[in-house]
């Protein structure tokens, strides 16, 4: 349906049926806490680290306090504005504008992936709650002992592979099940393994060659190359799921692939909204339509993106 004969009130109402039936990138929610009731410019998360460990009584209770470490995130007003003659309007019998509309639509619910995309891009030069960058190769709290989610082949053998840019399906199989293992030796601030009921992993990988060859790995149960046949090594996890995803956003990260752990109560980012999506038009009567016989229609959002949980994330670099 086209968008000659509907007012600004039924062109809206496309708007908000669209926006409900696309949910966007699906990986959003699986790597984002929401927080929907921020209600103040910024919100500042404070970590309560971990939930001590049952120990013997002895000498009565050890109660524990929150942590001082703490995260800011500024909310930040968003929005897209659709300007729309009037003409058109009155002409669009193929659904031309209307179609606009629904990729409006597209568009603002695609827009928790680019804030989100654009914190894992600038991941290992930006702090998070515990002062060090988010990927990092020292982080450090209470009993810890220095811990690292920045890894390299320096830290993972497998990661060497022949060709940064291209590895093949057998080694990205090795890349995969190697960073898993690596992350289930993450242990908290009171040394106990913080990871080690993980079962549910999202690889996200930035270009088509290292896409491809992941998809092969998670999802062949035998491997082919010029050594034979053999069982692949991610293929036999099935007591895991781990699902593969490409970010087109991460294009220039050429040798790099990122797991992040999916199952866990604290995420690796935290989604903040103060206002949710709202549309509203300057439309039929208004000075705009009279003086440039044109209509607009606005989004508008109020809303931030931030650093949650570095743990259940692991940016790769293959070499």
């Amino acid at each position: 349906m086209g968008a000659s004969g509907l007012g600004s009130r039924g062109i809206i109402g496309e708007f908000y049926h669209q926006l409900s039936l696309v949910t966007g990138s699906g990986w959003i929610n699986m790597l984002g806490w929401l927080n929907p009731d921020s209600d103040q410019e910024s919100e500042t998360y404070k970590w309560l680290g971990q939930v001590p460990q049952m120990r013997e009584w002895i000498g009565g209770r050890q109660a524990k306090g929150l942590s001082e470490q703490g995260y800011t995130i500024k909310n930040v007003k968003f929005e897209s504005t659709l300007k729309v003659s009037v003409d058109d309007l009155r002409r669009d019998k193929t659904g031309q504008i209307m179609l606009r509309i629904r990729e409006l639509a597209k568009r603002t619910n695609t827009h928790w992936a680019q804030l989100m995309s654009a914190l894992i891009v600038a991941g290992a030069a930006t702090n998070c709650y515990d002062g060090q960058y988010f990927f990092d190769n020292d982080h450090s709290e209470g009993s810890s002992g220095t811990q690292i989610n920045a890894v390299t082949a320096d830290h993972i053998s497998a990661l060497n592979i022949a060709t940064a840019t291209a590895p093949t399906t057998a080694e990205m199989a090795e890349a995969i099940i190697n960073t898993i293992a690596y992350m289930m030796t993450y242990v908290d601030n009171e040394g106990e393994p913080l990871n080690e009921d993980a079962k549910q992993f999202l690889i996200m990988c930035p270009t088509y060659p290292i896409w491809l060859a992941t998809r092969k790995a998670v999802g062949l149960g035998v491997i082919t190359d010029g050594s034979g046949a053999y069982d692949n090594v991610v293929g036999a996890l099935d007591d895991f799921k781990i699902q593969v995803v490409m970010n087109p956003r991460l294009r220039a990260l050429t040798t790099n692939f990122f797991t992040f752990r999916t199952d866990g109560d604290m995420k690796p980012f935290i989604l903040q909204e103060e206002l949710p999506v709202q549309m509203s038009a300057i439309a039929e009567g208004s000075e705009l339509e009279f003086q440039e016989d044109e209509h607009h229609y606005g989004v508008k959002a109020i809303r931030n993106a931030g650093y949650g949980f570095w743990q259940s994330a692991i940016q790769a670099t293959l070499s």
